[in-house]
């Protein structure tokens, strides 16, 4: 990570978003002595959970073993596997032997949907590192920045993705797990021509592990670095932004 572009950010973020919560970043990696690796039952088996620490300043490396949730796994790039009985999981349940979350009508509609709109990656070291913005350091190569803010920010954040793209849609929010939303989605959006940021958190289940007015906003680490390139030419510089800023604690 360059230090130039380090600082950079920290200081217009300070400026213009005053002490908002700093993102976090993560980037895969076959060492684990970039950052504490994470073993297995030692935090929430929910990565948003687990994640918490990391907000807090902690810097972790998980492996296969240290992702407790199944759908993690996947979400993460560990695994190309779907729990057993997941179009039922996701819909209905079985009477007796599984809840279900009842996201998705019925099974059949589980099954269309796995089939046609859900992704996967393959993690392409052993380890998925994962550090907050200040604690990063040269060693490191961040490929996606996620934030999780308040409404606030998030719509500063919406916008600035768009200032330099003519699409209307340079922002998705696309149905997935939390992870999903902050790993899987915005990793695949690096190869894109032009990269979208990814809003997330909508995930009922995961909800309860966030503040109430908390969503995420993530954006691959290219797409990241024209953002702030752009700061200070942007809506952030006009009194428009400026009532808004007044809110952001």
């Amino acid at each position: 990570m360059e230090a130039a572009t380090k600082e950079k950010f920290l200081t217009l973020w300070k400026k213009y978003f005053n002490d908002a919560e700093l993102p976090i970043t993560f980037y895969y990696s076959d060492e684990e002595e970039h950052a504490e690796k994470v073993e297995p039952g030692s935090l929430h088996r929910c990565i948003i959970g687990a994640l918490a620490e990391v907000r807090k300043g902690r810097s972790l490396a998980f492996d296969v073993d240290g992702v407790g949730c199944p759908g993690g796994k996947r979400y993460l790039g560990f695994t190309d596997t779907i729990m057993p009985d997941f179009e039922y999981f996701l819909s209905c349940g079985i009477p007796g032997k599984l809840e279900g979350e009842r996201y998705k009508k019925s099974p059949e509609m589980v099954k269309e949907f796995t089939a046609k709109h859900m992704p996967q990656i393959k993690a392409p070291g052993r380890f998925i590192v994962f550090k907050r913005w200040d604690k990063l350091e040269e060693s490191d190569h961040p490929e996606v920045v996620i934030f999780f803010a308040e409404p606030d920010v998030i719509s500063g954040l919406f916008t600035l993705a768009s200032f330099d793209e003519v699409e209307q849609n340079m922002v998705v929010a696309p149905f997935g797990s939390g992870c999903s939303t902050i790993v899987q989605y915005p990793y695949l959006e690096r190869d894109s021509e032009s990269p979208r940021g990814v809003i997330g958190m909508f995930d009922v289940s995961a909800r309860p592990l966030v503040p109430k007015n908390t969503f995420t906003f993530s954006a691959p680490m290219g797409k990241f670095v024209s953002m702030i390139g752009n700061m200070e030419e942007s809506f952030l510089i006009t009194p428009s932004w400026a009532e808004v800023q007044k809110r952001i604690k």
